[in-house]
């Protein structure tokens, strides 16, 4: 859909910006059925559990390295036990591309994770901070599918002050520097918003992390 006004990129907090409609049609469409084929198992899309018992209403798959609460592996864990799927080279290059569109400074090393969540109707995400990487290098998020809304609260704490941000369909945010553990969430998704052409129900997140931990982990 073509916007009747443009949407500027944004600074949400100091190092947390907005990139609406960074991603064109035909990438939305390409990360669309690459995540098609990452979600068919081995180590496909799966129910995550928390620890004390409680299950994401998302669903989710990792690339490169496997996140599960609250860590990362080299294999589900927590699900099938399949090693996890390589990450592609092309999402780091993409990655630091928006990092450097975003005026923030390059990660100083490969990126090397993806987590992909998939959120159907109702889905939503708590409050929460990326703080399982061992590298404070920014975090890219892409957006495909139904709009949402973005929470993006502090470092300190999860409660208020926070800014909401519509994310929609082919827009990027990255977050580093002071607001790189920064607590951000998904309160509700938007059903029925996504582009028709694009042929998705729900919701798709990628985000791209660098993990800092050693190949030999």
């Amino acid at each position: 859909m073509t916007e009747l006004f443009a949407r500027p990129p944004a600074e949400v907090a100091p190092g947390a910006v907005h990139l609406p409609g960074r991603l064109t049609a035909e990438q939305q469409r390409g990360l669309l059925a690459d995540c098609r084929r990452w979600a068919l198992p081995p180590a496909g899309l799966r129910t995550v559990t928390m620890p004390r018992g409680g299950t994401m209403s998302v669903r989710q798959l990792s690339l490169g390295w496997h996140w599960y609460p609250y860590g990362y592996a080299r294999t589900v864990v927590d699900g099938d036990g399949a090693p996890v799927k390589p990450f592609p080279p092309e999402l780091g290059a993409l990655a630091e591309q928006l990092v450097a569109e975003a005026g923030l400074p390059p990660a100083g090393a490969p990126y090397d994770v993806a987590l992909i969540n998939f959120y159907p109707a109702g889905a939503r995400m708590g409050m929460h901070r990326d703080s399982d990487e061992r590298s404070p290098a920014p975090v890219v998020s892409l957006s495909l599918g139904d709009s949402c809304v973005f929470r993006f609260g502090t470092p300190e704490s999860r409660g208020r002050p926070w800014r909401d941000t519509e994310l929609r369909s082919g827009d990027a945010f990255v977050f580093g520097a002071a607001s790189r553990l920064a607590y951000h969430g998904v309160p509700r998704t938007r059903p029925g918003t996504a582009p028709a052409a694009l042929g998705l129900t729900g919701r798709l997140n990628i985000t791209l992390r660098v993990s800092g931990l050693s190949p030999a982990s």
